[in-house]
């Protein structure tokens, strides 16, 4: 009766009925972990009882309470799912089942077994947060009672924890939750650092606890002097704050001066700002060490005043300012929703801000089939430091620090972002590259048929813009392979004398089961990739196939166009341009590459001959087409202008050039030009060749 008497009293805040469910999961619980031990010696069923316990404190209600003492039930006994839900009703096995592992599936490494958990927990999460408040409740537990588990696995532990579970207790808004986990999970992942520093900080402790004493009482008598009633309470900054700024700054424990700081809770908005002026008259605040987070929150709903100021003998001290209601969400976050239900006007900022990053985590799973990949775009957005932006119309939108306008446009709307083309910063227009700052004024400019580039990869920063520009890559390529495949298959059945449209469906339905394809289009797909020869797939093809076309046809030669996008590539080997004689070869995973018959690189892979395939240029207008010329000079003052106004009269653009000295008479000159075709390349080595200081014109390739 020990755990479940410890339990019950700390659930005096539900109704007997509830507390009725609460006793019987109980009851269950200790039942199936009957004769179960922990790595520490103590009977399983301690640990759901901590965890109920932890929750408890959040006065959550009992069905999640229940859930957490039945966490572990469904992964570790006989009992399963159905049961749960006939017992104690669907809410409860939900919340069991979002919390439980995967451990009965079968993964390739442990690593896809751990991101397919987590993206089933996140998800799990999105519909009910309360799944989310269990397991890191669970994890609480666990990291305080690590010691007990070997070193290994202990690492493993406190560095996901680091990484993944004390991020997500942030993004909640559970304050205290947040830095408990990141404390234990410092101490076990450094134990040498954190034992060190922890020793320097209780030495410092007592040479500078009279100054904090002083500056504590200098501020409870000029805010008494202003008017203002204040709870006012001193505070250590938390270890691994100091450590992250020592490692962040290059600061030895020496430098790092502002290890104190004092909170201050007010009762009303106008109080904050209030404190904050008597505050500052006390003592000098540092430039650009004040945020105003009461009129632009932070994405987990937190709100605060904060100040550093030169307190006695130069020492700084962190003001914290905020009202009753602002610290209690400040502790618990998202919690706050059940342990302090008559609150709901304060807290809708909280709930709106937690929704919307939890419809942000269903967005990124609908763009994202692999768990991997899903787990990596949701850590990208677990470390916000965060940027506040304007749109247009003077809505706020948090991005993390560094981003670009790429990812304010996907933050606006998915479409905003597949079409952006441009984007003005503050009213003035800037590469979409461009690192935004806090308080920009950002408007995105699109384009109809605009889709995304791969280069935007590079450089945004959410986990949202990551998915959704990979997602529409992908369905482009896909696209664009499917079409390129057909093209292939149907110049190699003609091999055959046959066409697509004459074969039997049931030849098509036997080469896809043989396949494992599930479609027509998937298996175009490949073919366009590089992943099926096509040859190979039509010889399958005709196997037995009576459809044979009575014309002896033959081979016909695949035309290319510029506008193929992602499924044609053209060689950077060679630079073929419209007009070159050129030759295509089927790329695994890359679909068709084209290079110049000449070119060195196609001759040396011409061991794979059912890879080559003819291909010729077709009309394209559009497009045009990079390539390099080389010109050799004599160095003589104004040769280069008098060479880039000949090249800009043929009507020419000329997007790089480099010059290098051959020695005092002559100089080296490579232009990278943009042409549509080989007439028009050809027309410029002609307008070049009238210069009389150009001595030889030649085309470069690599």
């Amino acid at each position: 009766m020990g755990y479940l008497g410890d339990l019950t009293r700390s659930l005096g805040y539900l109704k007997p009925a509830d507390l009725n469910r609460v006793e019987a999961a109980y009851h269950l619980a200790d039942e199936a972990h009957a004769g179960q031990l922990r790595s520490s010696g103590d009977p399983y069923i301690s640990h759901p009882v901590a965890v109920a316990e932890i929750l408890s404190h959040w006065h959550l209600d009992s069905q999640t309470v229940a859930a957490a003492l039945l966490h572990d039930v469904v992964e570790d006994t006989e009992i399963s799912s159905a049961e749960i839900c006939d017992r104690f009703g669907r809410p409860v096995a939900d919340l069991v089942d979002g919390v439980s592992k995967l451990d009965r599936l079968e993964f390739q490494t442990a690593a896809d077994a751990q991101a397919e958990n987590f993206r089933k927990m996140l998800l799990a999460m999105a519909r009910d947060v309360r799944v989310m408040l269990i397991k890191l409740a669970d994890r609480l537990h666990n990291m305080r009672t690590l010691d007990a588990v070997p070193q290994a696995k202990r690492r493993r532990i406190a560095r996901e924890t680091m990484e993944i579970y004390a991020p997500i207790a942030n993004r909640l808004g559970l304050d205290s939750l947040f830095h408990e986990l990141q404390e234990l999970a410092f101490k076990y992942l450094y134990p040498l650092r954190h034992a060190v520093l922890g020793k320097a900080i209780k030495a410092a402790r007592g040479n500078r606890r009279e100054v904090v004493g002083r500056v504590t009482e200098a501020v409870r008598t000029q805010l008494a002097s202003a008017g203002v009633d204040a709870q006012i309470s001193g505070r250590e900054k938390h270890l691994y704050s100091i450590y992250r700024k020592m490692r962040g700054k290059r600061l030895s424990f020496s430098q790092v001066l502002d290890i104190y700081g004092i909170r201050v809770v007010v009762e009303t908005i106008p109080h904050c700002y209030l404190a904050l002026g008597a505050l500052h008259g006390l003592y000098k605040p540092v430039p650009g060490k004040f945020k105003d987070y009461i009129a632009i929150p932070k994405s987990n709903g937190y709100q605060s005043l904060h100040s550093t100021l030169i307190g006695p003998f130069g020492m700084p001290v962190e003001m914290q300012i905020r009202t009753r209601d602002m610290n209690r969400i400040a502790e618990t976050g998202v919690a706050s929703h059940w342990l302090y239900k008559d609150d709901f006007n304060e807290l809708t900022e909280v709930q709106a801000r937690t929704a919307k990053w939890l419809q942000s985590l269903l967005e990124i799973q609908s763009a994202t089939g692999d768990s991997a990949e899903f787990l990596e775009h949701v850590k990208v957005d677990l470390f916000p430091d965060d940027i506040y932006l304007f749109t247009p119309k003077g809505r706020i939108l948090s991005l993390p620090r560094g981003a670009s306008p790429v990812d304010f446009a996907y933050a606006v709307h998915t479409d905003i972002g597949n079409r952006c083309v441009a984007a003005r910063v503050n009213h003035e227009l800037v590469p979409l590259r461009s690192e935004l700052k806090n308080g920009d004024r950002v408007e995105i400019v699109t384009a109809a048929h605009a889709h995304p580039n791969p280069i935007w990869l590079s450089y945004v920063k959410t986990g949202k813009a990551r998915s959704q520009i990979r997602h529409a890559l992908k369905s482009m390529h896909n696209d664009e392979s499917a079409a390129l495949g057909q093209r292939l298959l149907s110049q190699a059945l003609r091999a055959h004398k046959a066409s697509i449209d004459a074969i039997p469906e049931e030849y098509w339905e036997r080469v896809l089961r043989t396949t494992g394809m599930h479609s027509r289009t998937e298996l175009f797909c490949d073919i366009g990739l590089g992943t099926r020869l096509p040859a190979i797939v039509a010889r399958d093809l005709m196997l037995s196939n009576p459809a044979r076309r009575a014309d002896g046809g033959t081979a016909d030669v695949i035309t290319v166009r510029g506008s193929d996008g992602m499924a044609v590539q053209f060689a950077h080997c060679c630079g073929p341009i419209p007009g070159d004689p050129i030759i295509g070869f089927i790329q695994k995973g890359q679909g068709l590459v084209v290079h110049t018959h000449d070119c060195p690189t196609a001759r040396r892979t011409r061991t794979a001959p059912d890879r080559w395939i003819d291909v010729d240029w077709g009309p394209d207008d559009d497009r045009l087409y990079e390539v390099d010329l080389r010109v050799v000079a004599t160095n003589q003052r104004g040769v280069l202008a008098r060479i880039a106004a000949a090249i800009a009269d043929s009507g020419t653009n000329i997007v790089n050039v480099n010059m290098a000295e051959e020695g005092s008479i002559y100089t080296t000159m490579l232009f990278r030009l943009q042409v549509s075709h080989r007439m028009q390349l050809a027309r410029v080595m002609k307008g070049l060749r009238r210069i009389q200081d150009v001595i030889r014109i030649a085309r470069s390739r690599d």
